[in-house]
């Protein structure tokens, strides 16, 4: 039975190996400190957070989600320690909340690994605090108990580090929302809210909890729900298709869904067609449930997959939500591998040191037993966990197989065949394909990585060495070229997934030195205009933008979008900035960094073909500017990190194939229907 506590409340701990889990309303941070009987912290050594996630017998989550799982085993942490103080914090990076008395109180669970609920806690009371102490697990005449805590500290991670002794508090506080703002930056978009798993007919196969098998996470979390861009413009004269329920593109009222906006709520500047101000695929009713499963399988076989068995409106949606089910699908099941491995490698270690410390097993043949022993008994572990993690796999690639055919154009690989049929949308898709993720315990299987659109953050290409083997042998120059490559391949994607005329490009390129890269941009037509050249041509690109930006940031915060001049392009629009940071003077990159953080919510994105070391010569004027964009490399690189469990995924870029026309093929259909439009 479950105990509800609420302030200063304890209750028994049945068993040693236990999950917390922590729901909040906004990302937090979350850690853990090791202490003495007098709650006293020796040293930062004792400290789990997202820079230290892993002591003994306690692993914390590596960045700030609203949702958060630690594990912890009693057992294994040392005999010094006799209290695990459980800490939430708000992150100081990104528009965060700065008191935790501006969202909904967080609520913390103690579990067992069968997700068990032993105890729960709501934290209330709480107003300008910023960092918290939930819970507090303690040794008490050799039984562990949990204490709901609560205690909240207006100075923040600091003052409450401070309050535990720590002499250090002030320096460990500034290095743990460090680790946080580096681990947003390497994060991939945490996806929208997943609907419950009981709506999904396909499940992949549930970990054994075995005991012994290590923490095994609990699959279908509710992941996060992304920011919502609030300005999203339809182009004066564009084709304003209407929408079924679930299709996006021009947002109809939705038959029962108050609050949704007509199409005629404004008028365009100069008295064209409307412009729709809304987020084209914000709901306010339920989507229709999934399409019929497949027929079930043989006894004893898994379900045989299918391509969108997810919920959502449409094939589209379903598809999205299904690779997103996917994605967190494996991360969990890897972290319980991964978890299982450690569990049995630090217990094979535990026994080892206590046969070595037994003067008794030094006779005879008694310390090679338990010695053999005790491996055995790890070979059995990690055997079972891999056994586990292969059955989830091999479930997952069957699924792959069946979905990626199935995929959209916006959402396929450039060898897909749906680009050889490729015709220019008459609606902006819910998302689009920027590469692969795939984990070295699952190579066989790659995760599209899809990125809702409108872009919610700038993309910036890594031109830079990176420490793959597929970057070691390149030097500067090359790699320099094949950023600037990958660059053309994502915005060639951008424009033919967007409707003609409601997507525009710009190239800055100062030196001219990408010409050939950027020649399928420009033989095709489909950019703005040619490439700016020089200090002049690069000041007079950001001109404009910057003032494009101010202007609909004006109208929108005066509640009058028509007071936008005639002839504004309201199409959403992408800057490739190249070799930056030669030619680049103080000004334009304050202009730069401005359009970074303003410019996604009025339709305006940035991406970057930089090497960030060549850079460094600004000191940390731009360390803000490389968080605030999502970090893509030119080649395999094991970079990004999943919002739910912070794996290094391994990201490819999404490269034509060599000697392929596909790009060129479709860059052409795009400037003829934006040369049809336009006229």
């Amino acid at each position: 039975m479950t105990a509800e506590l609420t302030r200063g409340q304890n209750h028994p701990l049945p068993r040693a190996r236990l999950e917390i889990r922590v729901s909040a309303d906004t990302p937090v941070v979350a850690a853990a400190t090791l202490g003495d009987e007098n709650g006293k912290v020796h040293g930062v050594e004792r400290v789990a957070h997202p820079g230290t996630p892993t002591l003994p017998g306690l692993e914390v989550p590596r960045q700030a989600a609203p949702d958060h799982r630690l594990a912890v085993d009693l057992d294994a942490v040392p005999d010094a320690v006799h209290r695990v103080s459980v800490l939430l914090a708000l992150p100081t990076a990104g528009t965060a909340p700065a008191r935790f008395g501006a969202v909904a109180a967080p609520f913390v669970a103690v579990t067992g690994l069968d997700g068990s609920e032993v105890a729960s806690y709501t934290i209330t009371g709480l107003e300008a605090e910023s960092a918290v102490v939930a819970l507090e697990l303690y040794r008490r005449q050799g039984a562990w108990k949990v204490r709901a805590v609560g205690q909240g500290y207006a100075g923040g991670l600091a003052a409450l580090l401070g309050d535990q002794d720590l002499p250090q508090a002030h320096q460990l506080a500034g290095d743990i929302h460090e680790a946080v703002a580096r681990g947003l930056a390497r994060s991939v978009p945490a996806p929208p809210a997943r609907t419950a798993d009981g709506d999904r007919a396909r499940q992949a196969a549930a970990p054994a909890h075995d005991p012994d098998l290590g923490a095994a996470a609990p699959q279908g979390a509710t992941g996060s729900v992304p920011p919502v861009s609030p300005y999203d413009v339809r182009a004066a004269s564009g084709p304003q298709t209407s929408a079924a329920p679930g299709q996006h593109g021009t947002q109809q009222p939705h038959p029962g869904g108050p609050g949704e906006p007509s199409a005629d709520q404004s008028s365009a500047p100069g008295g064209g067609g409307p412009i729709d101000y809304s987020h084209p695929r914000r709901r306010n009713a339920a989507p229709p449930p999934p399409p019929p499963a497949a027929p079930p399988a043989a006894p004893g076989q898994p379900t045989r997959p299918v391509a969108g068995d997810a919920t959502g409106w449409s094939m589209e949606e379903r598809l999205y939500n299904q690779v997103w089910g996917m994605f967190e699908d494996l991360a969990r099941t890897t972290a319980a591998y991964r978890s299982a491995v450690d569990f049995a490698d630090s217990r094979m270690e535990k026994e080892l040191d206590q046969a070595l410390s037994d003067p008794r097993s030094r006779i005879g043949g008694q310390g090679d037993a338990a010695r053999e022993a005790a491996r055995a008994r790890h070979g059995q572990l990690v055997s079972q966990a891999r056994e586990v993690l292969d059955r989830d796999v091999a479930q997952l690639l069957a699924e792959a197989e069946v979905v990626e055919p199935a995929l959209p154009a916006a959402y396929a690989r450039w060898d897909n065949p749906v680009w050889h049929a490729y015709r220019v949308p008459m609606e902006i898709p819910m998302a689009v394909r920027l590469g692969d993720l795939h984990l070295s315990e699952a190579d066989r299987i790659r995760i599209p990585l899809l990125v809702r659109l409108p872009l919610e953050r700038g993309l910036w290409i890594d031109s830079g060495r990176s420490g793959s083997l597929d970057g070691s042998f390149a030097d500067s120059h090359e790699m320099r070229r094949l950023g600037l490559e990958t660059a053309v391949a994502h915005a060639a994607r951008l424009l033919a997934v967007h409707p003609a005329g409601e997507f525009t490009v710009h190239v800055i390129d100062p030196a001219g030195s990408g010409a050939q890269a950027l020649a399928p941009l420009v033989q095709t037509g489909v950019l703005a205009a040619p490439p700016a050249l020089g200090a002049a041509g690069t000041a007079d690109v950001l001109a404009r933008l910057t003032q494009r930006v101010d202007l609909v940031q004006m109208a929108l915060r005066a509640g009058a979008p028509d007071a936008l001049p005639p002839g504004l392009d309201t199409s959403q629009q992408l800057l490739i900035v190249n070799d930056f940071p030669h030619g680049f003077d103080d000004r334009a990159v304050n202009q730069l960094r401005y359009l970074a953080d303003e410019g996604p919510t009025v339709g305006v994105h940035l991406m970057m073909v930089a090497d960030r070391e060549e850079s460094a010569g600004y000191g940390p004027l731009l360390d803000p500017l490389w968080r605030s964009l999502l970090r893509l490399t030119p080649v395999a690189d094991d970079h990004l990190a999943d919002p739910w469990v912070g794996h290094a995924w391994t990201y490819e870029p999404p490269l034509v194939p060599p000697g392929s026309q596909v790009l060129r093929q479709v860059l052409t259909q795009v400037a003829a229907a934006r040369r049809s439009w336009d006229r």
